[in-house]
């Protein structure tokens, strides 16, 4: 039942119905029993279903229902996904399966050219394990190719089968990194990442693909993000970012990858509060975009519209933020709660809820879409609009289920001061006039392990500037500004 619900709640409105016409081309009689059994799963009725469908208890028949359903969903979402793939990969699979064919039905001449288009697919975007098996089929058949040079594709397939082993030595280090970064105490990230590459014998260099450089990025940046600490990161982000240019100009298929490079970065100095440079990176990433395929474009679209609304709203300019956001059509989680966060930032309160609203899953279904990180940030935000909307009924509970579900995460990761923030809200939320007071105030400067204004993460600012705007009684935005360092309009 379980393995039904997840698979069920990833589908889409039309993938739904589609998969209910593909049941039904499938059923050979009309009293089946399969639909009805989506239907109720997918309408949240799940307790008594084998009585539902069967009028009585038949837990048997029910589990046996289960499975042929799964086994249908499972396959429909793997023939669907084919259907509308058209990436390089399934490309080059499909001329290598050709290729196959066409060889063992004795083409050899149509067989040896599919093989050729198959092998420069591969080459094209750095597919190493595809090319395997495309020079184990031409060493295979070699014989049958006066034309070939037996010599040249030996030395080929060894080349590759090398850069093959890099590049499995790599996905080894990023797992083991990736492992390293759950446990609580595992050090600075670059450290980790030096000791890991070290184990497994891998240089930081131009040899390096423009593929694993960008997965080398991305994993300093997912660490960064788990601890709030982009600031450790930047040097090791530029200095990689520096190999990359040194590898030459990026080609059409390096340009996904260049993107992405180019999105990350923009997002570190972003960050670190280094708006000029984090602008510099998302322009540099529009004019790649642009350049690049319609598909790439859009794929792209969402990540450039928050970063430049992150921009606009941080350097004074929430007026051309919103409104980007706003006009932005698009499903994007992060782009939503960004939106909640600069209409909170504006006093917008009562609009902020009425988006924060609209997110009317469960934290349980959005964790598994976006992170756990990203529903701690909502259900901040959530608490503090119920406090400012003098919703104070349901506070208490909110702030006592927050400290019950992310106290032994926030441990882990080493952000204790987010539960430290919370406490003080709390106090807030029981006697609002206490934060002007002197004591107030000194227990808040002693409550933290404060950074230095460079080091300190511009999102963590973000939350204390409306604990601090309390305690002034000023306006939460200008002092957010103010302790970004941003210009104030």
């Amino acid at each position: 039942m379980k393995g039904l619900i997840a698979i069920i709640a990833v589908l889409s409105e039309e993938e739904k119905r589609d998969f209910l016409l593909h049941l039904g081309r499938k059923n050979r009689r009309t009293d089946t029993k399969n639909t009805t059994l989506f239907k109720l799963i997918d309408a949240g009725k799940t307790e008594n279903i084998d009585v539902l469908l069967y009028g009585k208890p038949a837990k048997n028949s029910y589990h046996a229902l289960c499975k042929r359903l799964q086994d249908s969903l499972i396959d429909f979402v793997a023939s669907n996904s084919f259907a509308g793939e058209t990436s390089e990969e399934l490309e080059t699979l499909k001329l290598l399966l050709a290729s196959r064919i066409f060889f063992e039905r004795k083409q050899y001449k149509i067989a040896f050219k599919t093989l050729e288009r198959a092998e420069n697919f591969a080459k094209l975007t750095d597919m190493y394990s595809i090319l395997n098996e495309i020079y184990h089929t031409k060493l295979q058949y070699a014989h049958l190719n006066s034309r070939l040079i037996f010599s040249e594709s030996i030395q080929a397939a060894e080349e590759n089968m090398r850069l093959y082993q890099q590049d499995f030595r790599l996905n080894k280090a990023l797992a083991v990194i990736k492992s390293e970064l759950k446990h609580e105490n595992h050090g600075s990230i670059y450290e980790l990442i030096q000791t890991s590459f070290s184990e497994f014998q891998i240089k930081i260099d131009t040899a390096l693909t423009y593929k694993s450089l960008f997965q080398l990025m991305e994993i300093t940046a997912t660490a960064a993000r788990l601890q709030s600490d982009y600031y450790s990161i930047a040097p090791f982000m530029l200095q990689t970012y520096e190999i990359i240019k040194q590898k030459g100009d990026f080609k059409d298929k390096h340009r996904f990858y260049h993107i992405s490079i180019l999105n990350l970065l923009a997002i570190t100095h972003f960050r670190n509060k280094k708006f000029e440079r984090s602008i510099e990176f998302a322009n540099k990433m529009e004019i790649e975009m642009k350049k690049g395929n319609r598909n790439l474009y859009k794929r792209f679209l969402v990540k450039l519209v928050i970063i430049k609304a992150l921009n606009l709203n941080y350097t004074g300019k929430a007026k051309l933020a919103i409104p980007l956001l706003t006009k932005f059509k698009n499903e994007a989680l992060d782009l939503k709660l960004l939106l909640v966060m600069c209409m909170f930032q504006q006093s917008e309160f009562a609009l902020a809820y009425q988006n924060l609203r609209a997110l009317y899953h469960s934290d349980v279904w959005y964790e598994k879409k976006t992170g756990k990180i990203w529903v701690i940030k909502k259900n901040i935000i959530e608490i503090l609009l119920l406090i400012e909307m003098d919703k104070l009924d349901l506070v208490f509970g909110r702030l006592l289920s927050f400290r019950r579900r992310f106290a032994k995460f926030l441990g882990e990761i080493g952000e204790q001061r987010v539960l430290t923030f919370m406490n003080l809200v709390n106090r807030y939320y029981e006697n609002p006039v206490a934060v002007i007071s002197s004591d107030f105030k000194d227990e808040v400067e002693h409550s933290f392990d404060w950074l230095e204004k460079e080091q300190e993460d511009i999102f963590v600012m973000s939350f204390y500037a409306w604990l601090k705007a309390k305690m002034q009684r000023e306006d939460i935005y200008k002092i957010t500004l103010q302790l970004v360092g941003a210009p104030i309009n």
